[in-house]
């Protein structure tokens, strides 16, 4: 009997133990499964909330502008032209110089002259002949060509030099056709010079034809200014095209935008977490700033200016420190 019971008792005790550590153990994951769905749903609902970074409406004076391209020149250029065939022998004008009416730059013998010598005058002392003529500036301006120097040869009527004329030193400007109701004489233009000098200009009038090509209209710039400015130099003209004071504006990023740029919105925040969609109509654009027509926001709503992209409506935002 004794034997029987030890047999039979140690293999019940086998059986029940593994059964009630299993109970137990279940019993222990269960608990530590139920004390941590808390934190994994909390966790699960931050990481559903997109980072963004907002901003607040501002009143703001904007300026619609386009710059466009403006070249310095000279309208009025003199030319000064040998009056005879003949050698130069005196040259009065360098290339740069400034030059008065009436000065003497040339000086030329003339073919004859070189030729015969003093003959005629040997032959007869009352017939002042020398074969030197004196050619002189028409005009007060700087030498901007010169075309020949001391000893060379030059025919009747050929060009020896280009006098500019400094009074009619202007900015000529090529306005877009479809920009002509923007610009008017008398109009002030800023010009910005390569450097950043920055002077002003007055429209003075319009080229009388128009590049059959590019489709640009001449536009003469006269600058309000002393400033010694070479030829040639291309600055930067800005044209204002529209003035605002006082309009609500928005920072580029903070408008979307379809594929074909018809429709236009911005997610404001409802509340902390929650933000929407909300269709607004531009108005001018001014640097980074954009006019917003509609709707009228009140200084208190926050709009979103980054993280913005591909937002849904009604998305689950979490703001963040710019």
């Amino acid at each position: 009997m004794k034997t029987l019971i030890a047999k039979y008792y140690p293999t019940r005790l086998f059986y029940f133990v593994p059964v009630a550590f299993g109970i137990s153990l279940s019993l222990f994951l269960f608990s530590c499964q139920s004390n941590s769905k808390p934190a994994d749903d909390d966790d699960a609902k931050v990481a559903s909330q997109t980072p963004v970074t907002v901003t607040k409406v501002n009143d703001s004076a904007l300026t619609d502008y386009i710059d466009l391209n403006a070249t310095s020149t000279t309208l009025q250029k003199n030319y000064v032209k040998s009056n005879a065939n003949g050698y130069i022998q005196q040259v009065n004008a360098q290339l740069g110089h400034n030059v008065s009416k009436g000065q003497v730059l040339f000086i030329i013998k003339t073919k004859e002259s070189q030729t015969i010598g003093n003959s005629i005058n040997v032959l007869d002392t009352t017939f002042k002949f020398s074969g030197v003529n004196k050619i002189k500036a028409s005009a007060p301006g700087y030498i901007s060509q010169l075309s020949h120097q001391s000893g060379d040869y030059v025919a009747d009527g050929e060009p020896l030099a280009v006098i500019s004329d400094r009074s009619s030193f202007v900015f000529l400007m090529q306005l877009p056709y479809e920009l002509r109701q923007y610009v008017s004489p008398g109009q002030n233009v800023d010009l910005t010079l390569p450097g950043g000098v920055k002077i002003g200009g007055t429209v003075k009038s319009f080229m009388p034809s128009v590049d059959t090509v590019a489709q640009t209209q001449g536009v003469v710039i006269k600058i309000n200014s002393n400033q010694q400015i070479p030829e040639n130099l291309v600055a930067r003209a800005r044209i204002v095209k529209a003035t605002k004071n006082n309009t609500q504006s928005l920072p580029k990023s903070a408008i979307l935008a379809n594929e074909t740029q018809t429709e236009f919105w911005v997610m404001k925040l409802i509340n902390p977490t929650t933000a929407i969609k909300v269709p607004v109509k531009e108005g001018i654009q001014s640097g980074d700033r954009v006019e917003i027509l509609s709707p009228k926001f009140s200084a208190e709503d926050k709009i979103i200016i980054s993280g913005n992209y591909g937002l849904p409506d009604t998305a689950k935002v979490k703001i963040i420190a710019p």
